[in-house]
């Protein structure tokens, strides 16, 4: 029932009112009496909230991407430091509004802390990495060089047996 004509705007506040303001009805309710489709209420008055909001509070979070790996490092900031600040309930509440999980919130902290470090911490951590990788190819080396010595060890052990068993055969040719 939907048209391509647009509605104008002092119609599309009285609808959004109706669905907000005192008394308010239902989308589909207001669709029926007013023949707007229920899906352009419903996205009008969703508008209007992100509207209002935007209003409201430039720095808001929740006005951010959706997806985590799409925000800002300064959106990550402002994210982090409002969650810090927060009790259970409301970090809670931030989280779904924002569409974060507390683990995003957590990685981002600690490369914030990271970045934070001096210098000379951050070099000897990479040191410390790079050790332990030199000793893992080490010790990888070691456990291949330990399994060829083990089987050189049988293959002398097999060539032992074999000259018991079938004698040598230099002493034939005398």
């Amino acid at each position: 029932m939907e048209t391509n004509m647009p509605y104008p705007a002092t119609f599309r506040q009285q609808m959004v009112n109706k669905l907000c303001g005192p008394g308010s009805i239902s989308a589909m309710e207001l669709s029926r009496q007013s023949g707007v489709p229920q899906q352009t209420l419903s996205r009008w008055l969703r508008d209007a909230k992100l509207s209002a909001m935007n209003k409201n509070s430039t720095k808001d979070v929740t006005t951010s991407p959706r997806r985590p790996r799409d925000w800002s490092a300064e959106q990550r900031l402002e994210a982090v430091a409002q969650a810090a600040t927060m009790n259970e309930e409301d970090l809670g509440a931030f989280l779904r509004r924002s569409g974060l999980k507390s683990a995003d919130l957590e990685a981002w902290k600690a490369s914030m802390l990271h970045a934070l470090k001096p210098a000379a911490q951050r070099r000897a951590k990479r040191r410390n990495s790079q050790e332990q990788k030199r000793i893992r190819a080490l010790e990888k080396e070691l456990r291949r060089k330990d399994k060829a010595l083990a089987e050189t060890a049988a293959l002398l052990t097999l060539k032992k047996k074999a000259r018991e068993i079938w004698g040598d055969p230099d002493d034939d040719i005398q």
